[in-house]
C-alpha cells in the first residue's frame, strides 16, 4: 500500500460541493490521511472577530459570529450530517462565543486566547469533511484531533513543532492503515502544557508535511484552486507556463521569495526524508500538476520567476562602520531579537542595506534599536523579483541578458551568488509586472 497524505486548502472546503469534490479526489488518489484547512475566509474572519471584540465593536462582533455560524451550519445541512456532528459543531461555536466574550470583557486578546479562537476553523471544517467522505461509503472514516500528536513549543501564533515527539505519537495514535481514511486539521497544535497553539499563516501545508514525515509517507499531495505551480504568477503575465516538476531546491527558493501556491516550510520534512510532493487543483485534477522531487531530469537556467510586492529597502548608515569589527553582527543581533527576517543584503564602507517587508517601517521598537547603531532610512514602494533556476553563478553572460531584458527599468538592488538557484533584484512596484514579463520572455519563452 502506498502511503499518501493529502492536504486540502480553504478553497477546497468552501462549501458542500467543494468538499464533495475533495472527498472524491481523496478516494481516487487513495489517500490514507487527510489534513484540511478552515473553510474559505474563516481564519481571516476569526482574526477580525477577535479584533472587533478587543475594540468593543459589538455590531461587527455579532455580525462576524453569525456569518461564521451560518456558513458552517449551511454546509452541515447540505451534507445532511449526523446529530452527533451537529452537536460537536454547536459545542465548538459555543466555545468560540465564550472566548470572544472574555476578549470583549477584558478588552484584550492574548496570543494564547487568539490561538484557541483560530483553532475553531479547522476543527469545524474537518468534522464536515469527514461527513462528505462518509457519503461515499467506501472506507472507514476516522476523525482525529491533530493536537493529540502535533506537539509544539510554547510560542503562540507561530509555534515550532517538536518533530521527535510528533513522530513517536503519530506512529502510535494515527498510523495510516488499509481501508481507513483519517481526517484531521492543519495549522493547529498543542504545547506540553496542553494549550492550543498554531503554526502561523500557511501552517496547514506545514502540518501536512510534518505528518507525512512522521508517518514515513510515500507522497504528500497538496490540493488548491490552481493546477500546480507556474513559471510566474498568471495574474501578472498571461503567458505563464505550468511546471511539471521542480527540485526541492528550486521549490524552496520559489516559496521563500513569494510563490503563493507553496508555503516555505512545506518542504522541510520532504527534503529530510526524500518523499515527493505533488501540487494540484481540487477543481481541475485532470490538468495534472507539479511534482517536487529531490532530483529532476530537466534543469533549466531559469525555471520560474517569483515576486513579493510592497517591500522596503532598509538602509543603516554610520561612519562607525568603517573597518569596524563586529558591526554587522550587532545589526543582525537586533533583527534576531525582534524576530525579523531579511531577504537580500548589500554593504558599503559605511552602510548596510537590506530588503524587508514594507510594514516593518511601523515596527517602532526595532527602528529605535537600529537607530542606536546608526542613521536608519526606509525606501518604500519596491518589489523583490527572484529568478529561480540552476547554475546561475557559473553561467557566463546572464547579467548581460538580465539588464538587456529590463531595458529602462531601474534596479535598486541586486543579490547574486549566495546560491546557484536564485538571483534577486529590487525594482519599484510600478515596474514589477513589466519586469516579470520581460524576464519571462527572455529566460523562459526563448529558451
Amino acid at each position: 500500500m502506498k502511503r499518501i497524505v493529502a492536504k486540502f486548502g480553504g478553497s477546497s472546503m468552501q462549501d458542500a460541493s467543494a468538499m464533495r469534490k475533495a472527498a472524491a479526489l481523496t478516494i481516487a488518489r487513495k489517500a490514507g490521511f487527510v489534513i484540511v484547512s478552515a473553510t474559505y475566509r474563516t481564519t481571516d474572519q476569526l482574526l477580525q472577530l477577535a479584533g472587533a471584540a478587543e475594540l468593543g465593536n459589538l455590531a461587527a462582533k455579532n455580525e462576524l459570529l453569525e456569518t461564521i455560524r451560518q456558513r458552517h451550519l449551511e454546509i452541515a445541512d447540505d451534507l445532511a450530517v449526523s446529530r452527533l456532528v451537529l452537536d460537536a459543531i454547536a459545542e465548538i461555536l459555543k466555545e468560540l462565543e465564550a472566548l470572544i466574550l472574555s476578549v470583549h470583557l477584558l478588552k484584550k486578546c492574548s496570543p494564547n486566547t487568539l490561538d484557541q479562537i483560530l483553532s475553531v476553523g479547522e476543527r469545524m471544517s474537518s468534522l464536515l469533511f469527514a461527513e462528505a467522505l462518509k457519503e461515499l461509503n467506501t472506507h472507514a472514516i476516522r476523525w482525529f484531533d491533530i493536537r493529540e500528536v502535533m506537539m509544539t513549543n510554547d510560542r503562540h501564533l507561530k509555534a515550532e513543532p517538536l518533530f521527535d515527539e510528533i513522530s513517536e505519537l503519530a506512529q502510535k495514535y494515527c498510523p495510516i492503515e488499509p481501508g481507513t481514511i483519517i481526517v484531521s486539521q492543519g495549522f493547529i497544535g498543542r504545547n506540553k502544557k496542553g494549550a492550543t497553539t498554531t503554526l502561523g499563516r500557511g501552517g496547514s501545508d506545514y502540518s501536512g508535511s510534518i505528518i507525512a514525515g512522521a508517518l514515513w509517507a510515500d507522497q504528500l499531495e497538496i490540493w488548491t484552486d490552481v493546477p500546480g505551480i507556474s513559471t510566474c504568477d498568471p495574474k501578472i503575465y498571461s503567458k505563464a507556463r505550468p511546471i511539471s516538476e521542480l527540485s526541492y531546491d528550486e521549490a524552496s527558493e520559489m516559496a521563500q521569495y513569494g510563490a503563493k501556491v507553496l508555503h516555505p516550510t512545506t518542504l522541510v520534512a520532504a527534503m529530510k526524508q526524500h518523499f515527493p510532493v505533488f501540487v494540484g487543483s481540487t477543481f481541475q485534477p485532470e490538468k495534472g500538476g507539479t511534482f517536487i522531487r529531490s532530483e529532476v531530469k530537466d534543469q533549466p537556467l531559469v525555471r520560474a520567476i517569483s515576486h513579493r510586492l510592497h517591500q522596503s529597502l532598509l538602509v543603516i548608515k554610520t561612519p562607525k562602520m568603517f573597518h569596524a569589527v563586529g558591526f554587522m553582527s550587532n545589526i543582525f543581533r537586533v533583527f534576531r531579537e525582534h524576530e525579523v527576517s531579511v531577504d537580500c543584503v548589500t554593504t558599503s564602507e559605511i552602510g548596510v542595506a537590506v530588503s524587508v517587508d514594507q510594514e516593518l517601517e511601523l515596527n517602532i521598537p526595532l527602528v529605535r534599536d537600529l537607530q542606536k547603531l546608526g542613521e536608519v532610512k526606509f525606501e518604500i514602494g519596491y518589489s523583490l523579483i527572484s529568478l529561480i533556476g540552476n547554475r546561475m553563478f557559473i553561467t557566463a553572460g546572464m547579467g548581460k541578458q538580465l539588464f538587456a531584458a529590463l531595458g529602462d527599468i531601474n534596479v535598486r538592488m541586486m543579490c547574486f551568488g549566495a546560491s546557484q538557484y536564485n538571483l534577486n533584484i529590487l525594482v519599484k512596484d510600478e515596474d514589477c509586472a513589466r519586469a516579470i514579463q520581460n524576464l519571462h520572455q527572455t529566460f523562459i519563452e526563448r529558451c
